[in-house]
């Protein structure tokens, strides 16, 4: 007689969820090099970055907090796409899936996973921009480390989609310069967006990371939350919520 795998429950199953968190980061706990990518990259960016200028610390200023909020949303999405590629081509996900697991427990396992190792890695490159290198801000720091978490949590939610169109590690790599790089020309951390040709300012109001960056810049101008920045940081989230709601949708038991 055959028998056949139990049909994954389609709710959300918090024991099943964090069992996954857990297991993700059991795992990384034994790849010291993933770890040290995710939290001190962006850290030796930022204080590469201050050192560039050092003879110049209002250009720190003006682009420093931008780049708090990029480079953790960069980093992020190369781990998470190719830490979820490695587990689909390993077989892990086939056999967790066969399992009473839904895609959706599994994608809010990793999400909750990376997202904590985001909490620490915002953390850091926030205390270390604020503290140590100087960046000057006029609002709290507190919302630079809010709009720094989002963005790391978008970036885990993008490597998180890609990662399902990927069938190498190499071809996970490959995605950046058509998922991050557009975003990073466009987000107005070069130019103004309204100083950009019409078209390419409408793509970039279709794209999260320039919400992100605007959310950065009303930090450092006003002393207060402004209704902007609320706006800003709300699209943020609601883009890495929709990316993970995709994420699930297309997630894949192994690659071809």
């Amino acid at each position: 007689m055959s028998t056949t795998a139990p049909a994954p429950t389609r709710a959300l199953n918090v024991s099943r969820v964090t069992a996954t968190a857990a297991r993700v980061l059991r795992q990384l706990r034994h790849d010291p090099r993933t770890v040290a990518l995710m939290l001190l990259v962006p850290c030796l960016m930022l204080l590469l970055l201050r050192y560039v200028y050092d003879g110049s610390a209002h250009v720190f200023d003006n682009i420093g907090a931008s780049l708090l909020g990029i480079f953790p949303l960069i980093t992020m999405f190369l781990v998470t796409s190719i830490a979820t590629l490695r587990e689909r081509t390993s077989g892990t996900l086939e056999r967790l899936l066969a399992m009473p697991l839904g895609k959706g427990d599994l994608i809010a396992g990793y999400a909750l996973a990376f997202g904590t190792l985001a909490i620490i890695q915002s953390a850091l490159a926030t205390g270390l921009a604020v503290w140590f290198l100087g960046l000057d801000v006029t609002g709290s720091p507190w919302l630079l480390l809010l709009v720094a978490l989002l963005d790391a949590l978008l970036g885990t939610a993008l490597g998180l989609f890609v990662s399902a169109f990927a069938a190498s590690e190499f071809q996970a790599v490959q995605f950046m310069p058509a998922v991050i790089f557009p975003q990073l020309l466009l987000c107005g951390l070069f130019t103004p967006r309204d100083a950009m040709h019409p078209v390419l300012e409408a793509i970039s109001d279709a794209l999260p990371m320039s919400y992100a960056v605007d959310a950065m810049n009303e930090v450092l101008r006003h002393t207060d939350m402004t209704t902007v920045f609320v706006r800003d940081t709300l699209i943020v989230a609601a883009c890495g919520l929709l990316v993970l709601g995709l994420g699930a949708a297309t997630l894949k038991r192994r690659t071809a």
